[in-house]
């Protein structure tokens, strides 16, 4: 039988910008329907007015996905370069505008609320203020003022769903019509026109106080973009001109003065200074800068004059990766927002069959359906998902946005979740509890230590290991020429061989080489190992040149990074492809009960997953290329900012200041975010939960439901925002 191969399918994402969403019922009617194109996966968040998609290209364009959402009753435009920028030029205009609009609404409602007022004396007709006025009064505020609900209920329902707009549209023109029905033909029942005005206005003003807190919200990429200078001082033609960041190439070299800040990433040519990096790492204290060393765009130049080539601009700076980041974090959704989208989705129809079963039984209770309709109106109002919608996003948004700041960059919503459920935290020894910025202390050599440092040299060439740069660091210090090589090969978590000057040479673990029938002096390999050093033998030509003992101190903040987290209940273990005794002597330095030794990377791997298995939410630290399988394999997994692209790319979350502290940040912050979330949802679900059986028994009136309805959106989104004052540990403990 002959099969036939299909051709695979080009996948895309891309981010559309959504107008038209008044709540959270929007956004899952939005989803739904771009849900049901073929191969389409899309996320819409509310808060951030964003649909990530992902959409078969071969098949499907963007027009076509934008299509989808007008069809939804909504709009959606294609992102472009200044997208963001001229997004924010149309809300701070929408927002004066509506302003403007809000503050007409209010003149026109404060006869109804001194109206309301002059009620609680008992009376009910103010000769002040008679039906015709009202009617006159009531009617701008309802069609002019509340045109958008009338036109957001129309889209809605025209792409088949519902919205808070069709509560509102529905319970104030229910209110408005029978007020205004009972003055045009003299009918005899209660006007509620006080009731239709006042509802819109405090819609209209909690929906302005709304968007004033998302925009402080999600202010943390406009405040990670403001930090990067918008000219340069450029050598050219040998002349020194300013020109503007989006100008510089790369390889241009390019001047910072004192107290300004770097335009673009490179590398210090010339000068030296200390930068101030705390934007990028969350290190408060500045790093030196000498000829060599990296510079970072938007990061600030503290006293010396610096002349450095540039090496990364644009997109390809730093900086743009982590904006890149912080935007598909805060624009993802956490697996905790499932149930406010289950909800959402069917929620305003709910309502509306819930207010007509409250007219209906107040009508037959108490026999007038006059009397029944405010308690009707009144669960219509009450009931609004807005704060459903926002309560997830905007503790995402916040929280992701002061994770950047402190050097903690997280991929998406779900590791931001996970990370603060982990219970046993799986870390590396290299790089990530020590220093990462090996030495070699001691040089064993049978007969002549050039001979053993030029071999050695020669086949560290090779290999990426930290070890490797400390031996060939120490080789250029005492002006050791390396011999040339062929066939070289490294041999993961044991060592690397090759063939020099026509014979086979080694270095590795003292295990590696025991491999190929060679051994070391036992007694000095002991001793070395337990001062916390790591030792590799060297061999050519089927014979032991001696060994080399290698020192990686502990990081000055590990021990207490690793007390924190146990503090926080996480079981720490490390795993490491070191030897036992320097493990063992590591492992004590830093105060972890638990390690295993000469481990290979899929050993890692194979710990984690077996952690897994026995029902453990494991996270994984790690800062190598023989780190990634293990990262890959955990619940959660942290890169060091100064490790591998490798390890980087593999893992979920990346620690831009090389510090197991980090790790500690990281948790604290998902664990806050997520307290956050419920107390969100908490609040989004009270006013319904006790909010709607008020209404429905007659004891909420409907301006009072309009009004705690309004509160509920910017209650949540205000609850959000305290995370603002969220602190790294470091910066709590100094």
């Amino acid at each position: 039988m002959n099969t036939i191969a299909l051709p695979a399918t080009k996948s895309a994402q891309i981010d559309l910008p959504v107008t038209g969403m008044t709540c959270a019922a929007c956004a899952a009617r939005i989803e739904k329907t771009l849900n049901r194109l073929p191969d389409v996966r899309a996320a819409v968040n509310f808060a951030t007015e964003k649909a990530h998609i992902e959409y078969p290209a071969d098949r499907l364009s963007p027009q076509d996905l934008i299509a989808a959402v007008r069809k939804a009753g909504y709009d959606a435009q294609l992102p472009s370069g200044d997208g963001d920028a001229a997004r924010k030029a149309e809300r701070l205009a929408a927002y004066r505008r509506d302003l403007r609009l809000f503050t007409v609404s209010a003149l026109l409602t404060l006869p109804f609320l001194a109206l309301m007022l002059y009620m609680l004396t008992g009376q009910h007709h103010a000769p002040w203020l008679p039906p015709m006025a009202q009617l006159l009064i009531a009617t701008p505020v309802q069609f002019w003022i509340g045109s958008r609900f009338y036109t957001g209920a129309y889209h809605a329902l025209r792409g088949g769903g519902a919205n808070m707009d069709v509560l509102i549209a529905l319970g104030t023109s229910v209110a408005y019509f029978y007020s205004a029905a009972v003055v045009l033909f003299g009918l005899d029942g209660h006007l509620y026109f006080e009731a239709a005005a006042s509802i819109i206005t405090l819609v209209f003003l909690g929906k302005l106080l709304e968007s004033r807190a998302r925009a402080r919200a999600s202010s943390a990429i406009e405040e990670l973009i403001r930090m990067q200078p918008q000219t340069a001082r450029v050598e050219r033609d040998g002349k020194l001109s300013e020109i503007p960041v989006s100008a510089i190439r790369v390889g241009d070299v390019f001047i910072v003065r004192p107290g300004e800040a770097i335009p673009v990433d490179g590398k210090v040519i010339e000068g030296g200074s200390s930068v101030n990096e705390a934007m990028l790492t969350g290190e408060s204290l500045p790093a030196a800068k000498v000829a060599g060393s990296p510079v970072y765009a938007a990061t600030l130049n503290a006293q010396g004059l610096l002349r450095c080539t540039a090496t990364g601009v644009g997109a390809d700076t730093a900086l743009a990766g982590i904006i890149r980041l912080v935007e598909e974090a805060q624009g993802s959704k956490a697996p905790i927002q499932r149930l406010a989208d289950s909800i959402s989705g069917v929620f305003v129809p709910v309502v509306v069959a819930l207010a007509v079963l409250t007219f209906a039984g107040w009508w037959w209770f108490a026999g007038s359906w006059t009397e029944a309709l405010v308690p009707a109106v009144a669960v219509l109002v009450i009931a609004c998902p807005c704060a459903l919608g926002l309560a997830t996003p905007t503790a995402i948004m916040v929280g992701s946005g002061a994770g950047a700041r402190a050097g903690v960059l997280i991929k998406n919503a779900e590791a931001l979740e996970r990370a603060g459920h982990i219970d046993t935290l799986v870390v590396d020894k290299t790089g990530t509890l020590t220093l990462g910025k090996p030495s070699v202390t001691d040089v064993a050599a049978s007969d002549d230590e050039t001979a053993i440092l030029r071999i050695a040299a020669a086949l560290e060439q090779g290999s990426e290991h930290p070890l490797a740069r400390a031996v060939l660091e120490y080789a250029q210090q005492r002006q050791i020429i390396a011999a040339g090589m062929q066939d070289f090969e490294a041999i993961a978590g044991k060592g690397v061989q090759a063939t020099i000057d026509g014979k086979p040479a080694l270095l590795g673990s003292p295990q590696f080489l025991a491999g190929h029938g060679l051994a070391l002096d036992d007694t000095a390999v002991a001793s070395l190992q337990e001062q916390g050093k790591t030792v590799v033998g060297v061999a050519h030509g089927g014979r032991v040149l001696g060994l080399i003992a290698i020192a990686d101190p502990l990081r000055p903040t590990s021990r207490a990074a690793v007390a924190a987290l146990q503090a926080l209940g996480i079981e720490v273990i490390m795993l490491t492809g070191d030897n036992r005794r320097t493990a063992a002597y590591i492992a004590r330095e830093a105060g972890i009960a638990r390690f295993e030794a000469e481990l290979l990377p899929q050993d890692k791997a194979q710990r984690v997953n077996a952690l897994a298995q026995q029902g453990r939410q494991v996270g994984m630290i790690g800062d190598g290329v023989n780190d990634a399988p293990a990262l890959a394999a955990a619940r959660v997994s942290f890169a060091i900012g100064a490790g591998s692209d490798v390890a980087i790319h593999a893992a979920d979350v990346t620690l831009m200041r090389s510090d197991l502290m980090s790790t500690v940040d990281a948790v604290r912050l998902s664990r806050a975010t997520f307290r956050k979330i419920k107390q969100n949802l908490f609040f989004a679900f009270i006013y319904n939960v006790l909010g709607i059986p008020l209404a429905a028994a007659g004891l909420l009136n409907p301006v009072i439901a309009g009004a705690a309805m309004a509160m509920s959106s910017v209650s949540v989104v205000s609850n959000s925002l305290l995370l603002k004052r969220w602190k790294p540990l470091k910066t709590v403990i100094q």
